[in-house]
């Protein structure tokens, strides 16, 4: 076995993973051509062509597929080396990626995130905030939060707090427009939503055990909470937001809340989980992670939500 060649297959896999050689030079800190030519070694050791090269693409061959399979797991294997031994550090250092959706990341994670670098000065924190599913081995994830009821199978994790949903307005707009007392007045005005599917605009609401559905209308429909939240506050209309978008502004009484004795259901709703892929050999970095997160968003859903006096 030619040891020599391991840092070319890990390029390799690079290569595949990025599906170019341009983008993995310039990431690597080498030239397109000497990542050229680590994939030329790899074929002339190996006596096969492994990738088919286009001016727009790269396609494995039969070859190549089975030698990046091998070599995906000879990285795994050594990611899983290098935290055996980083687990049993007593001091938390290193890089952590944490992938969470994008509302969650920008006004819940991202907020605790300068006390948990004075707290752990040496551990560095990627946050990749994508509202799609990242795959932890592909994605090179460490930790993931996620919205559901329901966990993936063969992940470890924790609740943190539950998603609710409200529905708000600014006072000025109330007065202008009057305040809704029951579902039903909401066809009245202008309703800023989701606006991904047309089921969006159909409000679901429950009391003491009673749903009601309200087919709503509004001018405006944004998938990003921030936005919903800068329209409701420049009096638009009313809209529904994540708890957690919406507390501040709702503690500043820049906004307040519209049928508060009703629940929205919404489907961005469940559980906030904590998760991870492995008990075994965590590195220290995680597991302070683990629980500081733990111990601090917890603590965001039982603040008061009730302007300051």
């Amino acid at each position: 076995m030619n040891l020599n060649l391991l840092p070319d297959l890990a390029l390799f896999v690079q290569i595949v993973d990025q599906g170019s050689f341009s983008a993995v030079a310039r990431q690597s800190g080498l030239t397109p051509s000497a990542v050229s030519r680590s994939v030329s070694r790899l074929e002339r050791e190996m006596g096969s062509k492994l990738l088919h090269r286009t001016t727009r693409k790269l396609r494995l061959s039969d070859a190549g597929e089975t030698v990046y399979q091998h070599a995906q797991q000879m990285l795994e294997a050594a990611r899983q080396a290098i935290d055996s031994a980083s687990s049993r550090q007593t001091v938390a250092q290193g890089k952590l990626t944490l992938s969470v959706p994008k509302a969650v990341g920008r006004f819940v994670i991202h907020p605790l995130m300068m006390a948990f670098f004075h707290r752990y000065p040496q551990v560095d924190v990627c946050l990749r905030l994508e509202d799609r599913p990242l795959d932890f081995i592909d994605d090179g994830i460490d930790l993931a939060l996620r919205i559901t009821d329901t966990p993936s199978p063969g992940l470890h994790g924790k609740p943190l707090m539950p998603i609710r949903h409200v529905i708000c307005a600014t006072e000025p707009y109330l007065q202008q427009h009057g305040t809704p007392y029951t579902p039903q007045d909401l066809r009245a005005h202008c309703c800023i939503s989701l606006g991904e599917t047309p089921a969006d605009a159909r409000w679901k609401l429950r009391r003491e055990g009673k749903s009601e559905t309200v087919q709503t209308y509004g001018r405006y429909a944004a998938n990003h909470t921030a936005v919903r939240l800068d329209v409701v506050k420049q009096h638009l209309g009313i809209g529904s937001l994540p708890l957690f978008t919406a507390r501040e502004a709702l503690a500043k009484g820049d906004i307040v809340q519209v049928l508060p004795e009703w629940e929205f259901i919404s489907s961005y709703s469940g559980d906030l989980w904590l998760l991870w892929a492995g008990d075994k050999h965590m590195p220290a970095r995680m597991r302070v992670m683990i629980d500081y997160l733990s111990e601090t968003v917890p603590t965001l859903n039982a603040g008061s939500t009730e302007p300051a006096k």
